[in-house]
This record gives structure tokens, sequence and C-alpha cells, in this order.
């Protein structure tokens, strides 16, 4: 028996178009980043979902809403799987924080599994909260699938700590853009990775937007 986890990042907002750093602060989805979930949810309206669980996040719900629509389920709400927490980082472009903490981000990026921006998170802080979700759905499904609406960061910790690949390099493996999902089978050999940041649910002129 297999569970399938399939990890899909939310659509599009103006943050993830504009590069800013956007953790905690709640913003909407672009009218882009709706029509990315609506396609998700067309082209994987027919899989036999056992459970989908979301960030409790203004974009991740959004974008979990038009799948569970289809299916006439409600998401499974899980605030293990917000966001890392930019502290005082939060809605700045990187130009500013290189202006106004560049100690405080040259440590983040050398090693952002142990420092974290200024009053946020550090990676190990995430995968804390993330993992426990996934433990959970693991000892509640042990085959079928499920989907895991969540983030950028959070897919990427989630994926690392997975696959065995060292957490400190989570912003340096793995390319997880908008509304992309990434599959990881949950068999009996350990996880194994069967898609990544894969995007072929959208079509070319939401797959080509600015920073997504």
């Amino acid at each position: 028996m297999t569970l399938n986890l399939y990890l899909l990042r939310h659509g599009e907002t103006t943050y993830s178009r504009t590069g800013a750093h956007c953790g905690w602060i709640d913003p909407d989805l672009t009218p882009e980043g709706l029509q990315m979930a609506e396609s998700f949810a067309s082209v994987y309206k027919n899989v036999q979902w056992n459970a989908v669980y979301s960030s409790p996040m203004k974009r991740t719900l959004a974008t979990a809403e038009p799948i569970c629509k289809m299916l006439h389920i409600q998401p499974e709400i899980r605030i293990g799987l917000k966001e890392i927490h930019y502290g005082e980082w939060e809605g700045q472009t990187l130009a500013t924080v290189l202006e106004k903490y560049p100690e405080n981000y040259q440590r983040w990026k050398s090693e952002p599994a142990w420092n974290a921006p200024a009053g946020g998170e550090t990676g190990l802080q995430v995968a804390n909260r993330a993992l426990g979700v996934v433990a959970e759905i693991t000892q509640s499904y042990p085959s079928g699938d499920v989907l895991i609406v969540a983030h950028k960061a959070t897919i990427r910790i989630i994926l690392c700590n997975l696959l065995g690949i060292e957490q400190g390099r989570y912003r340096d493996r793995l390319d997880i853009p908008a509304c992309s999902v990434s599959v990881v089978a949950m068999g009996k050999g350990g996880p194994m990775l069967k898609a990544l940041g894969d995007r072929y649910h959208l079509d070319e002129s939401l797959r080509s937007l600015p920073g997504t």
C-alpha cells in the first residue's frame, strides 16, 4: 500500500510576482492566481482524493477552494502548514532587507535552518510544525491520495526532510513555482519523489507570468 502526498503551492499573489517577503501577511490571490487554482482543480478533479489539507492563509484556502467544491468536501485546516514567518522582513523587498538587515540576511542565507529573519522563524521551527501535519496524515491514511495546499518554503522544507536533503539547503536545491505540485509516494521503502514543481495543469500564459 502506498500513500501519495500531493504538495500544491498556492496560486499567484502580488508578492509572489514581485518577490517581496510574504510569510504571515495574508494577501489574496491575483485574478491569475485564481485561474491557476481553477486549472489545477479541472485537471485533478478525477483523482480519488482521501482528503485535502490546507494552511489557514487566504491564498492557500482560495487555491484549495475549487477542488474542494468539486469534491463537495471541506479542507482540513492546519496551522502547521503556514508559510515561514519572516518577522521584520514581512512585506519588504530583498533590496530593502539587504539595506536594513545586512548581517541578519547573510546569516540566514548561509544557514536558514538555524538562523531566522529578524523576529521570524528558522527552517527547523517550520519543519517541526509542518512535519507534525505530515505525520498526522500518514497515520490517518496508510494509502491513497492526499492533497496538501501550502507555501513555497514550507513545501521545500517538507520535501528536504522526507527526501534526506540537508535542511539548510532548502532554498538552493528545490524550485517550487506558484501553483506547482510535487508528489511523494510514501511506500514501504520510504519516501520516493514522483514529481517536483510540476505545472502541466497550467496553460502557457499562466506558466510564463513574471516571478512565478
